[in-house]
Parts: C-alpha cells; sequence; structure tokens
C-alpha cells in the first residue's frame, strides 16, 4: 500500500505541472506561433532527458517513439493550444476532464485493464466535481474549440495507453526523451512552413519557456509515464483531473480570484474522486480485476525499472 501511496504521489507531479502551465503559457509566451511554442517546449526537454540517460532507441523503438512522438506531443501540444485559444478555460478544462473515463475504455482492449467499479465511479464523481468549480453557463463555446479539445483527449489517451503498453522494459527516462524529441522534430518543419522564421522571445518569455521546458514537460511526462507503468490506467486517469483543480487554485492565489462555496465544493468532490479511485491493496484479485502485470508484480526482479543513474 505504501509503494502505491508513493506512486500517486508521483504520478500527481504532471496535472499539478500542467495546471501551471496554462498559466504560464498564458501570461508570458506569444499567442501567435503555437507550432514553435510546443518544438521549443517540446525538443529542449528531451534533449535534457537523453543527456541524463545516454541511451539511443533500439529496434522497435525507432518507430515507436515517432508514433508516440506524434500523440503525445506533436498533435497533443498543438491540440490543445488550439482549444485554449479558441474555449474559455473553464470550458476547455472540462471538456479534457472526461480523460479518465477515455483511458479506462482505452486501456480496456490495449492492456487487457478492466476497469473495476471504484474507478468509473471516481470518474463519475471527479468529473462532477470539474463541472461544478468550471462550468457558470456565461461562456459562449466555440464548436471547433470543443471538437479540438475532444481530439486532444482521444489522441493523447491513445498515445498514453500505448506508452503503457509499450515500456514495461525500457528505461522511462529514455522513452520519454525519445517522444520529446520525435514530438519536437515533427513540429519544427510545420512550423518553418506555417509560421515563417522563428520568433523573437523576450527575457520574460526565455524563462517561461525554462518552467514549461525543464518542470511542465521534462519532470511532468516522467512522472506520469511512472505513474502509467506502476498503476493501473484508471487511477493515472483519475490523478489527471488535479490539472483543472491546480488551475483553481492557481488562479485564488496568484491572481486573486475568489474561491466560491461552488467552486469549494467541487474541489472536495474531484480529490473525493482522486481518493475513491486510487490503487486498490495489494492481494488476491477480485472477480473482474484486472491481471496483474508481470512486470510489475511483487517478487519480480524486473518491477522496479532501472534508471539512467544506475547505468
Amino acid at each position: 500500500m505504501e509503494a502505491n501511496v508513493r506512486w500517486v504521489a508521483v504520478t500527481a507531479i504532471a496535472p499539478v505541472a500542467w495546471g501551471t502551465n496554462y498559466f504560464v503559457t498564458h501570461a508570458y509566451l506569444p499567442a501567435d506561433s503555437p507550432f514553435y511554442g510546443a518544438a521549443v517546449r517540446a525538443l529542449p526537454a528531451g534533449l535534457v532527458l537523453l543527456a541524463l540517460c545516454r541511451q539511443r532507441p533500439r529496434g522497435a523503438w525507432w518507430w515507436r517513439s515517432a508514433v508516440l512522438g506524434l500523440l503525445n506531443v506533436s498533435v497533443f501540444f498543438v491540440l490543445v493550444y488550439v482549444a485554449s485559444q479558441l474555449l474559455p478555460t473553464s470550458v476547455a478544462s472540462t471538456v479534457m476532464a472526461v480523460s479518465p473515463l477515455t483511458m479506462m475504455l482505452i486501456a480496456w482492449p490495449l492492456v487487457a485493464e478492466r476497469p473495476r467499479p471504484a474507478h468509473l465511479a471516481g470518474a463519475a464523481i471527479g468529473l462532477a466535481g470539474v463541472w461544478l468549480m468550471l462550468l457558470t453557463g456565461a461562456q459562449r463555446v466555440s464548436l471547433p474549440g470543443v471538437l479540438a479539445a475532444t481530439a486532444a483527449v482521444l489522441v493523447s489517451s491513445l498515445g498514453h495507453i500505448l506508452a503503457k503498453r509499450w515500456s514495461a522494459e525500457t528505461d522511462v527516462l529514455a522513452s520519454t526523451a525519445w517522444q520529446l524529441i520525435a514530438g519536437g522534430l515533427f513540429l519544427l518543419p510545420v512550423a518553418m512552413a506555417v509560421e515563417g522564421s522563428p520568433p523573437a522571445y523576450s527575457t520574460p518569455a526565455l524563462l517561461a519557456f525554462g518552467y514549461v521546458t525543464l518542470v511542465a514537460t521534462a519532470l511532468a511526462f516522467t512522472a506520469w509515464f511512472t505513474g502509467l507503468r506502476h498503476l493501473p490506467a484508471g487511477s493515472v486517469g483519475l490523478i489527471g483531473l488535479l490539472n483543472p483543480v491546480t488551475g483553481v487554485l492557481l488562479g485564488t492565489v496568484v491572481a486573486a480570484e475568489v474561491l466560491t462555496l461552488q467552486q469549494l465544493g467541487g474541489l472536495i468532490l474531484v480529490l473525493a474522486g482522486v481518493v475513491l479511485g486510487r490503487p486498490a491493496r495489494n492481494g488476491p484479485r477480485g472477480k473482474g480485476q484486472a491481471p496483474t502485470d508481470p512486470v510489475s508484480a511483487p517478487g519480480n526482479p524486473a518491477r522496479e525499472p532501472s534508471t539512467c543513474a544506475h547505468r
């Protein structure tokens, strides 16, 4: 149980960092160069992780890195940017909050993780909490924006589950680095063709990119993929609901926004959903529960993947 708590805490780093990323991007980064912005976010982060690991892809990981980089980095980063520009933050976050259910459904056929009743109940409660926190009924909704946010959910959910399926015996830092570098390389030619020459960034923008690259990308994605390796996809998806929670709390603390009783109630529901969907205690599996992954099974020497520091 203590190990599960540890992996939940590690995984939670990702949605919290991504929640702060919305604020940093909106406040300090240029809004008219999404492709360069995504490339600058992805490539340096991947190179930093690659410098730590000093490992190149081998065999199937050349094409796997390309597929995961395209899904988890290139397409996802751009779709999120478009959704953020076309939709109010509350609506975009609410659409993205359906990702736990999407991840559960995709994980069932791809990695044989059948959703537990607690996961489904936690997802429903958490989603209700996000709606309570974010929806006021006053926003105008853009259909293209909703479609972009929905596509981002589908693309990232598929990419994350594929990463869980393929990365069992691969170093987390290495596989994350390969995805980020591949995604950034896909974005660069598109950025040059669509947006022309790279923009000149101000000092605040460069500092913001430093935060986005190191914390909201390199650290966050490593934590997220580590969680996917050690926890059921349903639990990881529910932990992702901390993303909109972070956005609301950041607005309260930094932007001096007032936390209403409605938002507080929604916050409580989200946290209740995350707790309800936490991994079960180790022990005999109940009927309908997903089979234990042999890589993460207790007593298996491959349970703890090697890290670059040990190489």
